[in-house]
């Protein structure tokens, strides 16, 4: 079924790996502000929390690893405000990730805490993305001479607010919410996804980009069946360590492809000012032309959906998962099962998935090295928050606070 890289792919040595995962400081675990809703279960790369409540219901969170260090960050928080999701898809290294996971719900909270009735708006949430962004580009420019790969890395930014019986969703990149919505009388789930995505990808991101760069030809390029803003593409080679089934040592070369199709992000600020498009940065990010205005935009979609009793559940996830389900499947993989374990039961079934695009076993997949791994699957973040509208229209507010947040010790 296999052929013999893969077969040896699946021998790998898990000294290096195993004393790795042992020598992480908290097992994986996130931080918690309220004790009530448990601690993270483990299972080999996969970290998950399989059911908690917050001020609308329950909740169900999972990450799996792919990347060597985990690029993906997440966290819930529920109190007097309403409720916040937060999915946040790194790229080119983990820092803006972290940074935007650290920071973008605290200048919410301090956006919204200077309003008279501390409702929160859709204005609200775009400052706090044009604050987090501020914030990012300042760190790089702090950090210039130190640490100059700081200019390169990004993020994708995906936001849920619950507020006085309204959803809002902001969105940068790729990740996606979809909801879980009862239709007809028969108890049948439709799967409406509620985010807008910014994908090379997709024509109208790319006449949105045309439009906004009608004297840049380049803007978007086709290469190898795929659109690329700039046509930016980096190939990396790295010779990685494995065994055979005879126990003899062996090396296998990796390409590991980084290809940039999304057209907003935090971060990334290489290609939006030009003090940032120069040495000392690695050439390949350099572009041959000046930038005369930034190439990527920090700007989010922001969606406004008044949360209705026929709304059943939300998935929020970064596209790790929807590289490999439908909308519909995720959906019916949440309807069909109980709330607990669900972010755990949709990420399984993309690895599952991911496995069998390579003629793999599930149980094969889960035996290779983070790695390794990414040349299979992505970090995968999944949140499933579960609307109990009883909840939601009484205005109930978690007491104490709630607040999680999923990522691997570094």
């Amino acid at each position: 079924m296999l052929g013999g890289a893969l077969m040896n792919l699946l021998s790998l040595c898990w000294s290096n790996t195993t004393s790795e995962n042992s020598n992480s400081s908290g097992g994986g675990a996130g931080s918690y502000s309220s004790s009530s809703n448990g601690a993270f279960g483990r299972d080999g790369l996969l970290w998950y929390h399989d059911v908690g409540k917050y001020g609308g219901g329950e909740f169900s969170m999972a990450v799996v690893q792919a990347n060597r260090v985990l690029e993906d960050q997440s966290r819930i928080e529920s109190g007097r405000f309403g409720t916040f999701v937060g999915v946040y898809d790194g790229h080119g290294g983990p820092d803006a990730a972290r940074y935007v996971c650290d920071n973008l719900f605290r200048h919410l909270q301090a956006i919204s805490a200077t309003e008279e009735n501390g409702v929160v708006t859709a204005d609200m949430i775009q400052r706090a993305f044009s604050e987090t962004e501020r914030g990012f580009t300042d760190l790089v420019s702090d950090k210039w001479n130190s640490q100059p790969h700081l200019a390169t890395v990004g993020t994708c930014c995906l936001v849920g607010v619950i507020s006085q019986q309204t959803l809002f969703v902001a969105s940068l990149g790729d990740s996606r919410v979809v909801l879980g919505k009862k239709v007809g009388s028969t108890g049948e789930i439709a799967a409406i996804p509620l985010s807008e995505e910014h994908n090379a990808n997709i024509a109208a991101v790319r006449q949105e980009l045309k439009a906004l760069h009608p004297n840049d030809p380049q803007i978007v390029v086709l290469k190898h069946g795929v659109w690329r803003v700039k046509g930016i593409i980096q190939s990396d080679y790295k010779m990685h360590s494995f065994y055979t089934a005879t126990g003899n040592q062996d090396e296998l070369k990796v390409d590991l492809l980084y290809t940039y199709k999304i057209s907003r992000s935090i971060g990334d600020v290489y290609l939006k000012h030009q003090q940032f498009n120069r040495e000392p940065i690695n050439a390949k990010f350099r572009l041959p032309e000046p930038i005369d205005m930034p190439i990527l935009s920090a700007t989010p979609s922001i969606l406004t959906h008044p949360l209705h009793p026929n709304d059943s559940f939300l998935i929020f996830a970064s596209d790790g998962l929807w590289e490999h389900l439908s909308n519909e499947k995720a959906v019916d993989i949440v309807k069909s099962h109980p709330h607990s374990g669900s972010a755990k039961r949709l990420i399984k079934a993309a690895l599952q998935e991911a496995a069998k695009k390579r003629e793999m076993r599930y149980s094969d997949l889960r035996k290779i090295d983070k790695k390794v791994r990414r040349h299979f699957h992505d970090d995968i973040t999944v949140i499933v928050l579960f609307l109990n509208h009883d909840l939601i229209s009484k205005g109930v507010v978690q007491d104490p606070p709630l607040s999680i947040r999923s990522a691997l010790e570094h």
